[in-house]
């Protein structure tokens, strides 16, 4: 099945049965279902596998170095408050080399979707232990297993108060579609971190694993409660699936604070130069 965001003519460089085809078939289906329009959109990623994924979408993208992908898509957010801007990579590339990064713009709340694909293990430099790796975890450098905590990037959002924090499933797209779009919708910072199985370099985490060690939130949960939230965060095994948190009365978003609600898009600026030469002049 065609879709309007399909990019023509390129290789696809991900090993049949990756996650990040799923990924990819639901990220062109939500932004075409919300009729997102192609010249108002630009995803930013960094390096790895996952990053690779605006390569094979057809709208606007930013590639960067390695982690660096949200304060670019920072910066393209002040500078056009219209654009749907989408920062993604991999649990590496987000919250290891971009660990720095992704604690600040959760604080300063900045309105951008953050999709995070989240195969606990480094992929592109074919298997090493990533942030989220679960303990005990054989690589073939942590050859005795992994030995640290795994990054829980759930919690550490909720604790900086971000207003959407999210885990979905690739295996169970229609689920995640449902989700994705939610975080779309929501204004401010938005976390989805989606599971999605490295099937050459990680044979533990597989998909049936996912599924067997997750569940779904059900509709009586409460995802304004924020003290119920902190608490499905530290769920580890099975892992809860869904909206943790959603505070429609979020913070101000980071560009409404800098620039105001109703800034024009810098393109659109024209500049006194003679304002700017009077100033040079002044010194």
């Amino acid at each position: 099945m065609s879709h309007l965001f399909d990019r023509k003519d390129v290789d696809v460089a991900w090993c049949p049965g990756c996650g990040n085809f799923g990924i990819l078939k639901l990220v062109k289906e939500v932004l075409e279902e919300l009729k997102v329009q192609k010249k108002d959109c630009v995803i930013v990623s960094g390096i790895g596998q996952a990053a690779k994924t605006p390569y094979y979408v057809d709208t606007n993208m930013f590639g960067v170095l390695h982690g660096r992908a949200l304060p670019v898509a920072t910066g393209i957010k002040l500078s056009n408050e219209n654009l749907h801007v989408i920062a993604q990579g991999g649990d590496g590339d987000m919250y290891g080399e971009g660990g720095n990064h992704f604690i600040h713009t959760i604080r300063r709340d900045v309105n951008i979707v953050n999709i995070v694909h989240n195969n606990m293990v480094y992929g592109l430099t074919k298997g090493q232990a990533s942030p989220t790796s679960q303990k005990g975890f054989v690589t073939g450098v942590q050859v005795g297993g992994v030995i640290n905590e795994p990054f829980n990037p759930l919690a550490v959002a909720l604790s900086l108060k971000a207003g959407f924090v999210a885990r979905v499933n690739i295996g169970n797209i229609k689920h995640a579609k449902e989700v994705l779009k939610e975080a779309f919708l929501h204004r401010g910072y938005a976390l989805v971190d989606i599971l999605q199985p490295c099937v050459t370099f990680n044979k533990i985490n597989t998909y049936d694993w996912f599924s067997e060690n997750s569940y779904i939130l059900d509709d009586s949960y409460d995802a304004s409660d924020f003290e119920q939230a902190v608490k499905k965060s530290y769920e580890t095994i099975p892992m809860p699936i869904g909206i943790l948190y959603k505070n429609k009365n979020s913070r101000i978003p980071f560009e409404d604070a800098i620039r105001g609600k109703d800034a024009k898009p810098l393109h659109t600026l024209t500049h006194d130069v003679s304002k700017i030469q009077s100033l040079f002049e002044s010194y």
